[in-house]
C-alpha cells in the first residue's frame, strides 16, 4: 500500500533540501513516503539538496559549550524554546548557563541524569516547568553531548546559537579553538576517512553511481569516476582532511602537525540551533 504524501510532508522536505515542490513530491512518492530515501532518490537525479544533519533539531534555545576546570571533560547542553524573543532575553541565557554549570559540577552523564540534578533546592525538571509556565513556551534540556580526553577545548559561536567540544590527545588551547572554530564553520561528519562508517560510504558512492548514470556516462567508467567523488566526500566532510579555515592551502591534519608533530583529534561533538 502506498503511502499518503501530504502537504506538510512535501514542506518538510523542500525546508531540508531547498529542492522544489514538484521535486519533493516525486521524491516522497518514490520512495513512499520514507525522509531520508526521498533526500537520497533527490540526490541520485544530480540535485544539490542541503544535507540533513542531526544537529538542525532544535529551531531556537540556547546553546552552552563549558568544560571542568582541568579541561578533561566537557559538556554541551542546548535548552530549547519557540521564539527567538525568548532565547536572545538575558535572563532565559542566564537560567540555560547556571543549567550547564550544574552538569559540569555534578558530572552529569545524560540528559535524563541532569533533569534530576538539583540547582538550589529545585530540580533541573522541576525548573524546566516554572520557566514554561512563567513565559508560555515549550522549553526542554533538548541535546546533552560530552567529550571526555586528555585536553577538552570548548567554543561557543554566534551568540549561544552553536556549541562544540574538541577532544584532543594533549594540550593545546589555541589549537583547540582553531579546531573547534573550523569544526563550527565546516560542519565535518567525522575525524578522519577511517571514522566513517561503511554503510554512509556505501551509500555515497551508490548515489555517485546513479548521477553518474544519469549524465549518460559508460557503466564500465562509473565505477572509477564513482570512487572520485566518494574521495571528494572525505574531503570536505571529514575534518582532517578539510582545507584548514585560517589557511586554506593545508589541512587541518597539516595544520596539527605544524603545531604539535603528535597532537590527535579524539573526538569532538557539534551542537547548533537550525
Amino acid at each position: 500500500m502506498s503511502a499518503t504524501i501530504t502537504a506538510s510532508d512535501i514542506n518538510k522536505l523542500r525546508q531540508a533540501t531547498g529542492a522544489g515542490m514538484l521535486d519533493c513530491r516525486k521524491a516522497l512518492t518514490e520512495s513512499n513516503g520514507d525522509f531520508e530515501a526521498a533526500i537520497d532518490w533527490l540526490r541520485k537525479q544530480g540535485q544539490k539538496v542541503a544535507a540533513k544533519r542531526s544537529d538542525r533539531e532544535a529551531k531556537e534555545g540556547v546553546v552552552i559549550a563549558k568544560t571542568t576546570a582541568d579541561n578533561k571533560t566537557g559538556m554541551i547542553v542546548c535548552i530549547s524554546c519557540e521564539t527567538d524573543f525568548v532565547s536572545k532575553n538575558a535572563d532565559f541565557v542566564a537560567f540555560a548557563t547556571s543549567i550547564a554549570d550544574a552538569a559540569i559540577a555534578n558530572n552529569v552523564q545524560s540528559i535524563d541524569q541532569l533533569n534530576e540534578v538539583s540547582i538550589q533546592g529545585a530540580k533541573v525538571a522541576d525548573m524546566i516547568n516554572d520557566k514554561l509556565a512563567a513565559i508560555g513556551e515549550k522549553i526542554a534540556v533538548s541535546r546533552f553531548e560530552r567529550v571526555e580526553a586528555p585536553f577538552v577545548a570548548s567554543y561557543i559561536h554566534g551568540a549561544n546559537r552553536m556549541g562544540v567540544l574538541v577532544g584532543m590527545s594533549g594540550e593545546n588551547a589555541e589549537a583547540g579553538k582553531d579546531v573547534a572554530m573550523q569544526i563550527a564553520a565546516m560542519n565535518p561528519l567525522a575525524i578522519d576517512e577511517t571514522s566513517v562508517s561503511p554503510e554512509l560510504i556505501a551509500r555515497e558512492k551508490e548515489i555517485a553511481i546513479e548521477q553518474i548514470k544519469a549524465e549518460g556516462k559508460p557503466a564500465e567508467m562509473a565505477e572509477k569516476i564513482a570512487m572520485g567523488k566518494v574521495n571528494k566526500f572525505f574531503k570536505e566532510n571529514t575534518l582532517m582532511a578539510q582545507p584548514f579555515v585560517k589557511d586554506s592551502s593545508k589541512s587541518v591534519a597539516d595544520y596539527l602537525k605544524s603545531v604539535q608533530a603528535d597532537l590527535k583529534i579524539t573526538e569532538f561533538k557539534r551542537v547548533a540551533l537550525g
